[in-house]
Parts: structure tokens; sequence; C-alpha cells
């Protein structure tokens, strides 16, 4: 079976709310609650299991909502590797307005971790065995911009594929680097990264084979949201329109779009089918409310449309 680690440096205790509208004086009841542990890498492992693969959670926790991560991530029933840390877990909150339709999402910058802590974490990559490592999420402060960097090298000498999934400094330090099996910014990531507009599609595809054919990248996908997706290879690229589905919630979308992509990669299918599916996955997503991520039968149903 396929073995995917997943590593989040900045995890959160993801909390939805449906309201039925918002009113800035009076308390609001919640029609629903959900809490679900949160952050790129754990949303991805969580999308992994789902289709069906093994994953490993390797993550930061610390304080009192550190305990409620990882009380959450075995409800979950997902192996973790928790490296404690002393500040608080950070909290993120996603609330739907029903009269409006309308989500607003409001996300913590995090804690700050010390230089001994990030280090332990890249001693237990050391010995880590598996197929994949995902590097998903933002990296919490005082962690060195080149840390996923570093993170890569690991995995080259480990002899297993890495993925990075972050924005910012980190996303450049760590494409810089190389060895990246994939990578996958927004538009918006991607244009901070090139330092370009990037108004033409064209001028997308010809900034990201740019970056492919520099070898620092395999496979780089840039998600657009409803403009659809754009994959460089070697082979050239590919892009294609989103799927038009009922907008529920865009929390986790970018990060089922990843796991489904690493998922079908990792069973053998051709850069090209993999991307079809991971877009299948992020429109999946877009279905269901709050923190839920996409259902598999959700994922090979529209990508089974977007294949005919």
């Amino acid at each position: 079976m396929l073995n995917l680690a997943t590593l989040t440096m900045n995890p959160t205790i993801d909390v939805a709310y449906e309201i039925d509208h918002l009113d800035q004086i009076h308390k609001i009841r919640a029609e629903s609650t959900r809490n679900d542990p949160g952050g790129g890498g754990i949303n991805v492992a969580r999308v992994f299991v789902r289709l069906g693969g093994n994953a490993r959670c390797i993550y930061l926790s610390g304080g009192a909502t550190g305990a409620a991560l990882d009380g959450l991530l075995d409800l979950h029933q997902l192996v973790r590797t928790r490296i404690a840390i002393t500040s608080d877990t950070r909290i993120s909150t996603a609330i739907l307005e029903q009269a409006s339709g309308k989500e607003y999402r409001i996300s913590a910058r995090g804690p700050e971790i010390a230089k001994s802590e990030w280090q332990s974490c890249l001693d237990q990559l050391g010995s880590l065995r598996c197929d994949y490592l995902v590097a998903s999420g933002s990296l919490p402060g005082n962690v060195p911009n080149d840390f996923y960097a570093r993170v890569a090298a690991i995995a080259a000498v480990g002899g297993y594929r890495f993925v990075l999934d972050t924005s910012g400094p980190a996303l450049a330090a760590g494409i810089a680097g190389g060895g990246v099996f994939l990578a996958k910014p927004s538009l918006g990531e991607f244009r901070a990264l090139v330092g370009r507009e990037l108004t033409e599609e064209s001028e997308i595809a010809d900034a990201a084979m740019n970056i492919v054919e520099q070898g620092r990248v395999q496979h780089l996908a840039v998600t657009m949201g409803r403009d659809g997706a754009l994959l460089a290879t070697r082979s050239g690229c590919l892009r294609l329109p989103s799927i038009k589905v009922e907008t529920r919630s865009a929390v986790g979308s970018g990060d089922s779009f990843l796991a489904a992509m690493v998922h079908a990669l990792g069973l053998g299918k051709k850069p090209e089918d993999a991307f079809r599916f991971g877009l299948a996955a992020g429109a999946a997503a877009v279905l269901t409310p709050g923190t839920d991520l996409c259902h598999p039968e959700d994922v090979r149903r529209l990508y089974s449309a977007l294949t005919v």
C-alpha cells in the first residue's frame, strides 16, 4: 500500500460555524458547529487516507490547544508523530452566513518556534520511511525561510519524493534548493514567487515551464480557483478549466487537490491523469460544508465526468 508522510509546521484546530446571519451587536447562535484537525499537511493526510492510502502526520503541537489537536487527530484515526513545542497551537475559524452564502475565514498567525523545536523536527525526518513526504502550510515564527529546502535535502538522502505546498519566502527558498518532485502554489502565490502579475495564461505557462526546465521542480501545478489549474512538466503544459459545482465552502480545496494528485501519482497514473484527479478532488471539497474536505465518491464521480 502507498505510504505517505505529511509535515505540518503550523497546524491548527479548524472550527467551522454555520449561522443565519452576522450581527455586530447581538449574540449569534450557530446552527451547526464542527471541529477538525487542520493545517495543510494534516488536511492532505485526511484526504489521502479517505482515498485508500496510509498516512503519517508529523506536526508541531503545544499548550492546551495542542492537546486538543492531538485528540482530534486520534478521533480521525490518523497515525501521528508529535513534535512538542512550548507555545500554544493556533485556532482558525470559518463562518458560513446562510442568508448571503458568504464564508468568512479567520486564521491566526501561529506560535513562535524555538530553534531546538524546529531542529527536532528535522531530526525526526532523518529516520522517516515513506514513498512521499508532503510539506504543506505556512512556517510559524522563528523558523528559517530555507526550512523546506533543508527538508528536501533530507528527502533526497532518504530516497522518498518531496512535495511542497507553501507560500512567500518559504516557497521561494524551497524551490531554489531544488529536489522538489511536485509543487502546488495558488496563482497568487505563484505571482509572488516570480515577482510578476502574470495576467495572461501564456505568461503563467511560460513562467511555470521556466522553473521546471531549470530542474528545480519536476511537476508544477498552479491552482487558479474558479479558473481551473495548470500543470507544467518536462513534457509541456496542460491547462484545465474548473469543474462547475455548487459552492458550500472553499476550506481545504487546495489540500484536497494535492492529496488526490499525489495519491494518483503514487498508484502509477500519468501526471496528466493525476492532475485531473486532483482537480476533481478540489471541486469535491467545495461541495462539503466547513472543514469537512472532499469525499471519495464525489471525487471519483467528478473525475469520471472530467475524463469523459
